[in-house]
Order: structure tokens, then C-alpha cells, then sequence
């Protein structure tokens, strides 16, 4: 599938590696095809920024990033009827993504854990989903972020 977008231009996405979201995103229902963009050489980098890129509208990419690198124990819970149709879930097959806010100052840098997109790895389909637990909308992860590329000594 062929998409013209903003941030990256014309790409070309293979049919198997569309993303499939019968809801859409929050506030996007109309949107419901995306594929993940990424630097291949950051993949194996934790807190490694990815683009949830829409193949319906090629002006909305939705930064987002895998939680398990900072919060390790991050297991929202889910209303199973949602997810059923996604297909059956194990550990395997189940890709969990946050949207990342970047706002002017960098110290501010957020995840929105209360509404994470689950992923079917198995089926390409996929959800946007409110949580039951008492996440947050904005969690901040600057210092997470600033720790990690000390560490890695970036």
C-alpha cells in the first residue's frame, strides 16, 4: 500500500504489515489503517520513538513508544469484549504501545498510559483502549529518558 505523508513523505507499506483498527484512534474513528514507521538501526534502542502513521490520512502520525522500557510492570487492564475481536492474545503476539506528548518544554516530555493501543501481532489488528486501572493521562518520563542515555553513556 502506497501513502503520501507529511513526515515521511510517499512510502510504501506491504499489505501484511498494515495495522488494522476497526475503531480507530481516539478521536480518529474514521482512520482505521497504520502502519509503525521506525529508524531501523534505533530498533534494538530502548525508548525508541516510533510513528503509529495512518495509510487513510497521510497528515496524521501518532508518536508512540513500547512502556515495557520504563515501567516494566505496566499491565493495564482490559475490558475483554473490546479486545475479542482482535483476535486471541498471549504473550507473544500482544504488542502494547503508548502515545508520546512532546509539549515546549522537553521536561514534559509524556506517555499517555491511561489509553495504550493493543496490538495483535498474529492478526495486524489492533485497539485503542481506556484502561480500568487508575493510570495516567500524562505520565512524565524526561528524567526516565535523560537517566537512560547517561547510562548507555550518549
Amino acid at each position: 500500500m502506497k501513502a503520501v505523508t507529511r513526515v515521511f513523505g510517499t512510502i510504501d507499506i506491504a499489505d501484511d504489515k498494515i495495522i488494522t483498527m476497526e475503531k480507530g484512534m481516539i478521536g480518529f474513528p474514521e482512520l482505521t489503517h497504520f502502519a509503525l514507521i521506525f529508524d531501523e538501526e534505533k530498533k534494538d534502542k530502548a525508548f525508541k520513538i516510533m510513528w503509529l502513521q495512518s495509510m487513510d490520512d497521510g497528515n496524521v502520525a501518532f508518536p508512540v513508544i513500547d512502556p515495557s522500557h520504563f515501567i516494566g510492570d505496566y499491565r493495564p487492564s482490559v475490558n475483554e469484549e473490546i479486545i475479542a475481536p482482535l483476535g486471541e492474545f498471549h504473550e507473544e503476539n500482544t504488542y502494547l504501545l503508548v502515545t508520546v506528548t512532546v509539549p515546549k518544554k522537553v521536561e514534559d516530555f509524556s506517555v499517555n498510559l491511561k489509553a495504550p493501543i493493543v496490538i495483535n501481532l498474529d492478526t495486524n489488528k489492533g485497539a485503542q483502549i481506556i484502561t480500568e486501572d487508575d493510570y495516567p493521562v500524562k505520565y512524565k518520563i524526561y528524567d526516565l529518558l535523560k537517566a537512560s542515555k547517561e547510562k548507555a553513556g550518549e
